[in-house]
């Protein structure tokens, strides 16, 4: 069985660095991050994630072949999820969004955490 804890860690950010002024430009409302993620699906090459954030609030997706569900809603400006893989629970927490061309980066803690940037497909 392949290691898992780092996956774990790039899956707890939406599931990571710091963030910079790179371009990224924050995804102030529910509205326009659903515009972004609907029908499409949201990749982390290094890690072998994709997931698809549905607009009625649920997640689904697989990493390194382990299935990936959860739950989503938008919460004064951020994005806030909790979600299980494989059997492990990954905490609740709200995320800035962030949008650059076909990417997303999810910033854990509100914005003050590590982050990850997903392609979107």
């Amino acid at each position: 069985m392949p290691c898992r804890i780092p996956l774990l860690a790039a899956l707890l950010t939406l599931t990571a660095s710091p963030v910079l002024a790179d371009g990224f430009e924050p995804v102030r409302d529910r509205d326009a991050f659903v515009a972004l993620v609907e029908g499409r699906e949201l990749r982390l090459g290094l890690f072998r994630i994709g997931l698809n954030v549905m607009p009625d609030g649920k997640i689904e997706g697989s990493a390194l072949g382990w299935r990936v569900t959860g739950t989503w809603s938008w919460k004064d400006g951020y994005f806030c999820r909790e979600m299980e893989w494989s059997g492990k629970p990954i905490p609740y927490n709200c995320q800035l969004v962030e949008a650059r061309g076909d990417e997303l980066r999810f910033t854990v803690d509100r914005g003050a955490g590590d982050s990850a940037a997903f392609r979107l497909r």
